[in-house]
């Protein structure tokens, strides 16, 4: 499995920019075109789609989803929901683009999926859940991980396996393992930071790392996501 490292806007956060899953890589404007090639080659994703949300370039906050839908939060900007799908339609990629219902917005942090389940903060309205269920097509747990209501900030995975926060305990990663049906290890990015999704983008296919996670970091988050393809 192919892993670059790689800064937006002169910033190692990059899961806070841009969202992926194995067939589409969601990107604020004004990421360079070869930062952008280098990322499909990567990734390996079947289309690149230019998009704010909410005025924002913050798309890994507000973006959830699997490579059946991407889940977007209720506060997108009619315009931009055109555009992102017209872009979904144009380049013919087979994803939903769904508005979630729920007040809560911020669905990147609270939201941790792959193609085998869905882990969700509690926070999230019953009936936004089953909704989210069959658009995701995957049972979906609601419970905190590391008694934190913001599962999508501490883990990132793909279908094979993937990275958490250290502090995870060991019935944290039993629970990951039983609802995502992969294993996953500990580590940090960015030269120590916990929140993992916040450097860190992930498919089936590559990762892309801020561009200060160390050498021991990424061969961490190079095993938990089991090499891949």
């Amino acid at each position: 499995m192919e892993i670059t490292r790689m800064s937006f806007f002169g910033n190692s956060n990059i899961g806070v920019y841009a969202y992926t899953n194995s067939k589409i890589l969601v990107l604020p404007p004004g990421i360079g075109s070869s930062d952008q090639r280098e990322m499909i080659e990567v990734l390996k994703v079947k289309g690149l789609i230019e998009s704010r949300i909410a005025g924002t370039v913050l798309n890994g906050v507000f973006i959830a989803g699997n490579d059946n839908a991407i889940i977007l939060p209720r506060i997108i900007f009619d315009d931009e929901l055109e555009s992102l799908r017209k872009q979904v339609r144009e380049q013919g990629i087979d994803i939903v683009s769904y508005v979630s219902g729920s007040r809560f917005t911020a669905l990147g942090n609270l939201l941790v999926c792959n193609n085998k389940g869905c882990i969700a903060s509690t926070l999230f309205e019953r009936d936004v859940v089953r909704d989210l269920s069959s658009v995701l097509g995957v049972e979906i747990v609601q419970l905190p991980l590391l008694n934190l209501e913001i599962p999508g900030s501490l883990l990132v995975v793909n279908d094979q396996g993937g990275v958490v926060h250290p502090d995870a305990g060991d019935g944290d990663l039993k629970t990951i393992e039983e609802i995502l049906k992969v294993r996953v290890e500990r580590a940090t990015v960015n030269a120590g930071i916990p929140f993992v999704k916040s450097g860190l983008l992930a498919n089936n296919h590559g990762i892309i790392v801020g561009g200060n996670t160390t050498g021991p970091e990424i061969l961490r988050i190079r095993k938990g996501f089991g090499g891949g393809e």
